[in-house]
C-alpha cells in the first residue's frame, strides 16, 4: 500500500500544531466513540478525565499512551490519523481489527497538556514515577496495564530540536528505543521482539526520511515506565517524534509516526519478528543532541576594544502565550561550536555585531540583533 496515500486520506484535520489539549480532542474522541469504544479510566490531579480508548477484537493485545508529557503532543495526532485508518474499513483496518485489540490512553497528562508543560501539575515527571507510583495519572497507567494484560506497549513521546543522528549533521526526525530491562542492558525474548519491530519501521522509514532516524540511549533506569514494562516482560517500545525541516508544528513528523504505527503493526500481525534483527536495530545511529535551532558564524564582535570573531547559537523557547505556543530564540550558547549543527545556519563572514544592549551577544537574551547596522535579525531570523 502507499503509505503517504494512506496519511492523507486519514490525518485527521481538525487538529493542527503543538498545542493539543482535551478541548482540542475532545469533539474528535466524541465522533470515534461509534460503538462505545471510549471510556473515562480515572483523573489527574486537577480532577481532569483520563480516557481510554479501546477498539480491535483482535487476540494479540497493544497498549498506547501518548502525551505522557503534556507538551509532546506529536504521537497523540499521529495515533489519530491512525485511529482513522482502523475507521477507515480498508482491507488494511480489517486486517488490523482482526489481529489486535488496541487500548490507547491518548491524553494522559491532561493538566500538562494544558500548561503546556512536561511534568503534571503537582510538578512530577510521570516517565519517572513508575516506581513510586505517587500521581494519579501514574496510578491510571498502571491499573490500566494490570487490567489489560499487553501482548506490546507503545510509549509515545516529542524530542526536542536539539537531537540529530549521530554527527552526521541530519535531524532525528523519528527516533526508537527497545528500552532495558537490566542494568546490563541484556537482550532476553521479550526485548528481542521491540527490538525486531523497531528494525522492520527503520526499514521502512529509510525510504522517506533516509539517514533520519535515531537509536535512543538505552541506559537502564527502572524509574522510567518504558523499563519497568520491559523489566515485567512486555516488549515496548519508545516513539521519540522528532525534527523535520522547517516543520516546527510537526505536521510533517506526524506523517512518519503514522507510517512508523502502520509498519509495525503489519510487522507484528504478518509475524515478521520470529527472526534476530539485532544487528539492523544496532545499525540505527545513536541519537545525539548536536543541533540548535539557529547557528550564526564568523561573526565579529568588539570586546574591550578588540575585535574578535566568534560563532553563537540561539535556541527556541516554546511558550504558552494567549493559548497558543509562540516559539521566541533566545542566545543559548557563544564559541565551542565546532561539533553543533544549526537547523538555520547563516555565515556573517566577518560582519560586525550590534544590538539594543551592549553590542556582545550574551546567554538568554533575545536573539534580535544587527551584522553591520544593515541586517536585521529579528527572533533568531533576518528580517525582511
Amino acid at each position: 500500500m502507499n503509505l503517504e496515500v494512506a496519511f492523507n486520506q486519514n490525518k485527521e484535520q481538525s487538529i493542527q500544531g503543538r498545542y493539543l489539549t482535551l478541548d482540542h480532542i475532545q469533539p474528535v474522541l466524541n465522533r470515534l466513540n461509534t460503538n462505545n469504544q471510549l471510556q473515562v479510566i480515572g483523573q489527574s490531579v486537577l480532577g481532569k478525565p483520563i480516557y481510554e480508548y479501546q477498539i480491535g477484537h483482535g487476540a494479540k493485545r497493544v497498549f498506547l499512551w501518548s502525551q505522557m508529557h503534556g507538551n509532546e503532543s506529536t504521537t497523540t495526532k499521529g495515533m489519530f490519523d491512525f485511529v482513522n485508518l482502523l475507521h477507515s474499513e480498508s482491507d488494511l483496518a480489517k486486517q488490523f481489527l482482526n489481529h489486535f485489540t488496541f487500548c490507547w490512553i491518548p491524553i494522559l497528562n491532561p493538566d500538562g497538556a494544558t500548561l503546556y508543560t512536561r511534568a503534571n501539575a503537582n510538578g512530577v515527571d510521570l516517565n519517572r514515577d513508575s516506581q513510586d507510583i505517587s500521581q494519579p495519572e501514574s496510578q491510571v497507567l498502571r491499573a490500566t496495564f494490570e487490567r489489560f494484560k499487553p501482548d506490546f506497549c507503545f510509549n509515545l513521546h516529542d524530542q526536542r530540536t536539539i537531537f540529530g543522528v549521530a554527527n552526521t549533521g541530519k535531524p532525528a526526525t523519528m527516533s526508537f528505543l527497545a528500552p532495558s530491562y537490566n542494568e546490563e542492558r541484556e537482550v532476553n525474548e521479550s526485548r528481542l521482539k521491540a527490538i525486531n519491530v523497531i528494525a522492520g519501521i527503520n526499514e521502512v522509514l529509510q525510504q522517506f526520511i533516509p539517514g533520519q532516524v535515531g537509536r535512543f540511549d538505552d541506559s537502564f533506569n527502572i524509574n522510567c515506565i518504558g523499563d519497568t514494562f520491559q523489566y515485567l516482560g512486555v516488549p515496548t517500545i519508545l516513539f521519540e517524534a522528532g525534527h523535520f525541516p522547517n516543520d516546527y508544528e510537526r505536521e510533517q513528523t506526524r506523517k512518519f509516526v503514522f507510517i512508523s504505527l502502520v509498519t509495525a503493526f503489519k510487522v507484528i500481525s504478518e509475524n515478521d519478528i520470529v527472526t534476530n534483527r539485532m544487528e539492523d536495530y544496532l545499525n540505527i545511529s545513536q541519537n545525539n543532541p548536536v543541533f540548535c535551532d539557529f547557528l550564526y558564524k564568523n561573526v565579529k564582535i568588539n570586546y574591550d576594544g578588540n575585535e574578535k570573531i566568534i560563532n553563537f547559537a540561539s535556541q527556541y523557547k516554546e511558550e504558552l502565550i494567549g493559548g497558543r505556543i509562540c516559539f521566541n530564540a533566545y542566545i543559548n550558547q557563544i564559541d565551542n561550536l565546532e561539533n553543533c549543527f544549526g537547523h538555520c545556519e547563516y555565515d556573517a563572514q566577518g560582519a560586525l555585531y550590534t544590538d539594543d544592549y551592549n553590542n556582545i551577544p550574551k546567554l538568554d537574551q533575545k536573539a534580535n540583533f544587527y551584522l553591520n547596522n544593515d541586517i536585521k535579525f529579528v527572533n533568531g531570523l533576518i528580517k525582511n
